[in-house]
């Protein structure tokens, strides 16, 4: 059974950031509130603890966490948002403790988002900033990391990557990723009616605002719909109250039978991106990306022991 404490944020969810999911209007409003209050800054909860510089790529900032003296390892870390709202404090919070009990160098790209950007704005920046990094690091040693919209572009991204010719990152770690945004699953639209904070209504009007005029059910704006076999090693976090989560259990059952080795993540009665939140249930949720991350040898596993009614993907 969720936690009292899961209980009481999924209400407050849907009683707050629901809304702005509610309808296109309600999106621009929510998105026009964000710009007054915005900050895309790290708090100093970070910056006291570990050595943090920023950088600019394509004149937006770049904060790298620098790893450990010992640990060559780094997380390209592409934050949720819907494209169109900026990096958060929960955020920030989840990325200080993985920098904490990881000792991974970190870099975290402030992209540019919808409406001011677009799809080409945004994948142009972090497209730099991945090439930049393989500077630096080996392919295998990077790890890209993101949550909603940003787990969608750490698919996209290693995709394109891929066109180009350059090696993909070592793992995926994708937390409640988009991963379908062509809506042809009548799932989801059964997922939304008990999703207490994600609605479509608004979700499409985030997608258009940064899609660039491509068709939701292209690759670029859809990977499930792309060459999964380019993907690396992936852990996969979703949630049953989550509506993306019908997608993503797809996404799991095509990249499997293309040989790629994915670990599901699947907690029952948690809603979108919950492992940002802190709470019992994100407490696991972490607990098994560091796991994951710190596995010296990939085995294949299915969920963990923290739940066992993951869904069988047969």
């Amino acid at each position: 059974m969720p936690s009292l404490k899961s209980r009481i944020i999924a209400l407050v969810l849907k009683l707050s950031r629901k809304k702005a999911f509610s309808s296109p209007e309600a999106m621009h409003q929510w998105i026009a509130h964000a710009r007054k209050k915005q900050s895309h800054q790290p708090p100093t909860s970070i910056t006291s603890r570990f050595d943090t510089t920023t950088h600019e790529v394509a004149g937006f900032p770049v904060y790298e966490i620098a790893p450990r003296a010992e640990i060559s390892r780094r997380i390209l870390y592409m934050h949720g948002g819907a494209y169109v709202f900026e990096i958060t404090a929960y955020h920030w919070d989840f990325i200080a403790e993985m920098a904490d009990r990881l000792g991974f160098g970190i870099t975290v790209p402030i992209y540019p988002i919808a409406p001011e950007h677009d799809f080409h704005d945004m994948f142009g920046m972090v497209g730099d900033v991945y090439r930049d990094m393989l500077h630096e690091t080996d392919a295998r040693d990077i790890v890209f990391m993101g949550d909603s919209a940003g787990g969608n572009m750490a698919v996209v991204l290693t995709m394109m990557m891929a066109e180009e010719g350059l090696p993909p990152p070592g793992r995926h770690v994708l937390i409640s990723p988009g991963l379908d945004m062509s809506l042809t699953n009548p799932q989801v639209f059964e997922a939304e009616r008990t999703d207490p904070w994600l609605g479509i209504p608004g979700g499409l009007e985030a997608i258009r605002l940064y899609g660039a005029g491509m068709d939701r059910g292209d690759w670029h704006i859809s990977p499930l719909y792309g060459d999964l076999s380019v993907l690396p090693r992936t852990l996969l976090l979703t949630g049953s109250r989550d509506l993306l989560s019908p997608d993503n259990l797809i996404f799991v059952e095509r990249a499997r039978a293309l040989g790629v080795e994915i670990d599901l993540f699947y907690e029952e009665g948690m809603f979108h991106v919950w492992p940002l939140i802190r709470m019992p249930e994100a407490r696991r949720a972490r607990d098994r990306i560091v796991a994951f991350l710190d596995e010296p040898h990939p085995t294949m596993e299915t969920g963990t022991a923290d739940n066992k009614s993951s869904p069988n993907l047969t």
